[in-house]
C-alpha cells in the first residue's frame, strides 16, 4: 500500500466510522413549549471525533496487515 492509498482509505473508513458513532448518545432538545427541537441539547463532537479518529485508527491498522501480508489480494 503506497501513502497515497493509506490516506484515502483512513478517510473513506474515517467517516464510515463517524456517521456510525454520531448517533450514540443523543438526547434532543426541548424548547420552552415542552416541544423536541431538532437540535440535540448536548451533541459532544469533539469526543465523537476523538472516539472515531481512535477507532479508524484501529480499522485501518488491521488493514493495513491484511494488504501488506498479501492474506487478501486486490490485484
Amino acid at each position: 500500500m503506497n501513502w497515497f492509498t493509506g490516506i484515502a482509505s483512513y478517510v473513506v473508513i474515517w467517516w464510515v466510522v463517524i456517521f456510525a458513532i454520531l448517533p450514540w448518545g443523543i438526547q434532543p432538545a426541548e424548547d420552552e413549549m415542552g416541544r423536541r427541537a431538532g437540535a440535540p441539547a448536548n451533541p459532544r463532537l469533539g469526543l465523537k471525533a476523538i472516539v472515531t479518529t481512535g477507532v479508524a485508527a484501529v480499522l485501518w491498522g488491521i488493514l493495513y496487515l491484511i494488504v501488506s501480508s498479501d492474506i487478501w489480494s486486490f490485484r
